[in-house]
């Protein structure tokens, strides 16, 4: 069973490659995904790493969790699942109403 680790606190120069290279020597790195603001394109400074096997990538965690790359202490956990505001609404703005002006 595979595993998805959340890894926070990334500098903002660090490559996919680089954090794939960070996690190899636990195992196999299925995929790995920096997330990146979608307007200037720039990391937000966090990703994802998946790896095929759970044990590895538990391992991983144990042992890279708040190891430095890139000159910042990361944070590494299992990611959890994306979950829903509940509100039904996908942000925006509010109000409504005739306008005071």
């Amino acid at each position: 069973m595979s595993i998805k680790i959340y890894v926070g606190n990334l500098s903002f120069n660090t490559s996919e490659n680089e954090l794939q290279g960070f996690f190899e020597p636990y195992g196999a790195v299925d995929s790995t995904k920096i997330i990146v603001d979608q307007f200037t394109n720039r990391s937000r400074g966090f990703g994802f790493v998946e790896m095929s096997n759970r044990e590895e990538g538990l391992r991983a965690i144990q042992e890279l969790d708040s190891k430095e790359l890139g000159g910042r202490s990361l944070k590494v956990n299992e990611a959890r699942p994306k979950t829903d505001s509940g509100n039904g609404r996908r942000g925006g703005g509010g109000g409504g109403g005739r306008s005071r002006w």
